[in-house]
């Protein structure tokens, strides 16, 4: 049985350029009858189509995922809760002119709260390449170490494949896994190591998840694992625990830094420490609290409105 629901938006929400880009890599495209989006969310096989600037239309085959009925948790999935205009200080609206106005395009992206361990799995695979690759590399990690589902759609059968448990991904030989990390045998190591300690509970995410630890003290605990840095750390942060105060920087991050306010620091390699200053500097033009919602935002307006770049 499907469910189907329309749920609608009292603000503006783009679905596509929410769920592609930069911050997931598990949902596709399916042209049926206009486009959905389609991804396993709890279990749960769930497609998305945009049916207005605020409303969308969810098919799910279950009316629960993670305890929360459908409209409840696709609220809390694109964080509607969040007033993504809060995140930027009065000082980007005024010094900022050109800037603020090329904005404006962008506030109908959400930022995603995903799963922790899917997202620090996923993150893990996507050190130093590009988003169309990622999507490649965790697409056949799905697929051979997951779990396939199927429901029919129009009369025609959709198959797709849940993550892979830590159990699952804890047993794999690391030398067999590096297919599903560009051949990168360390990283398919990290990542096996990884799933073992969440499965064995020495990463207990989700005690991270709980907002009063310190950001700082919350990263250099994820960082105690092996093949997770501080800009690892902080897009597990943002995108699996919740935590919109963590601000990843990477090379597109230290260009707009550069380029659109002008920071030396930026200008220079980024070291651990240099990575730290950064993020002192981001704070003091983006609200402290969301300081990585307001970051993904200018993340994806930079890879697109200077770099060009179309594939998410």
């Amino acid at each position: 049985m499907l469910y189907k629901n329309f749920i609608s938006f009292d603000n503006n929400i783009d679905v596509r350029e929410s769920l592609f880009s930069g911050q997931s890599f598990l949902w596709n495209t399916l042209d049926y009858n206009g486009s959905y989006y389609a991804s396993i969310l709890g279990g749960v096989i769930i497609l998305i189509r945009q049916v207005s600037c605020r409303e969308i239309e969810v098919i799910a085959s279950d009316n629960l995922i993670n305890g929360y009925v459908i409209n409840d948790f696709i609220s809390q999935y694109f964080s509607i809760d969040v007033d993504i205009k809060s995140s930027l200080t009065d000082c980007i609206e005024y010094r900022y002119t050109g800037l603020w106005s090329v904005l404006q395009g962008y506030f109908s992206i959400k930022v995603l709260r995903q799963n922790p361990y899917e997202t620090l799995i996923t993150f893990m695979c996507a050190q130093g390449i590009g988003m169309h690759l990622i999507r490649r590399q965790v697409s056949i990690l799905t697929h051979i170490y997951g779990e396939k589902k199927s429901i029919t759609l129009f009369g025609k059968e959709i198959i797709l494949h849940s993550f892979p448990t830590p159990e699952r991904l804890s047993s794999v030989d690391p030398l067999v896994l590096s297919a599903c990390t560009n051949n990168n045998r360390i990283r398919a190591t990290n990542i096996v190591l990884a799933a073992q300690a969440v499965a064995d509970g020495k990463i207990d995410l989700q005690a991270l998840a709980n907002p009063a630890i310190p950001l700082a003290e919350l990263r250099n605990t994820l960082c105690r694992n092996r093949g997770i840095g501080y800009k690892i750390a902080d897009c597990i942060a943002l995108f699996g625990l919740g935590r919109f105060d963590a601000f990843p920087i990477d090379t597109h991050v230290q260009q707009y830094l550069a380029t659109w306010f002008n920071s030396t620091t930026a200008l220079r390699p980024l070291t651990p420490a240099r990575y730290l200053l950064l993020d002192a500097e981001a704070r003091t033009f983006l609200n402290p609290e969301l300081a990585g919602y307001a970051g993904h935002i200018l993340f994806h307006c930079w890879r697109k409105e200077v770099k060009k770049l179309r594939s998410f």
